[in-house]
């Protein structure tokens, strides 16, 4: 099993997430509760805790179809645990798609 890293940086975070450095910025402004580390040249990392925040955000957004800012802070602090299980399912079906589609075209 890999370590994981204390901070990751803003390219990082972009290349896991497919999400582009102005989307995670605009979040960070929209979301307290987004706040990565800046270094004293603005360059922002982001924490584990922060990763996970984006992909609920995004999760909101892209696969429940929320794009109200205000809609999907509400989601986040009334239904943050059904969220975390509800993500966690789709990250999962995807993952298995995935494997599905590989083994599709190795046929």
């Amino acid at each position: 099993m890999k370590p994981t890293k204390v901070y990751y940086s803003m390219a990082e975070v972009k290349q896991m997430l497919n999400l582009p450095a102005s989307t995670l910025r605009y979040w960070e402004d929209q979301f307290s509760q987004l706040s990565p580390r800046k270094d004293e040249h603005g360059n922002r990392y982001y924490t584990e805790h922060d990763i996970e925040l984006i992909k609920q955000i995004k999760y909101l957004r892209d696969e429940l179809h929320i794009v109200r800012i205000a809609a999907i802070k509400n989601e986040l602090n009334n239904k943050k645990k059904q969220i975390d299980v509800r993500q966690k399912a789709s990250e999962i079906l995807q993952q298995v798609r995935a494997e599905l589609m590989e083994i599709r075209a190795k046929l």
